[in-house]
């Protein structure tokens, strides 16, 4: 059986909506490498979605305007060997990716400024390295 991709919380992507691609891949494989389709493709329509909810969808089709095309992202994976271990850091990837897209913004920053103890002891510090620099010069002894 195979589970829903899980984005976060209670977000959750079912299977149905992801489109699976199978190649052969580059790279080591020994005897099997030219037989066995183990690079995987794994395709998203984010645009036509609805397991996203509209506020995370919005967040994610702007992040990911460079990425999609049509409306759909794809994630490859090839590093391994096996199909069934590409198939799961394909998954892996698209769930992190759509998480860091479909994040809230950031908190603003809040501008500071130093305190004034820490403003003198900065000043105090610097006077103090000029002065041991100065000593160390010579004839002004």
């Amino acid at each position: 059986m195979v589970e829903p991709l899980r984005v976060r919380g209670s977000v959750v992507i079912p299977d149905a909506e992801l489109a699976w691609r199978f190649s052969r891949s580059s790279g080591p494989g020994g005897q099997g490498v030219n037989t066995t389709d183990s690079r995987v493709e794994l395709s998203f329509d984010l645009g036509a979605s609805e397991a996203l909810p509209p506020a995370m969808k919005a967040r994610a089709l702007e992040r990911l305007a460079g990425r999609l095309v049509d409306g759909v992202i794809t994630v490859t994976a090839s590093e391994y060997r096996s199909q069934l271990r590409n198939r799961e850091a394909a998954k892996v990837r698209l769930a992190a990716l759509l998480d860091k897209a479909a994040a809230p913004p950031p908190k603003s920053r809040r501008p500071t400024k130093p305190s004034r103890g820490a403003v003198e002891r900065r000043i105090t510090a610097k006077k103090h390295r000029a002065e041991l620099k100065r000593l160390r010069r010579p004839g002004d002894t």
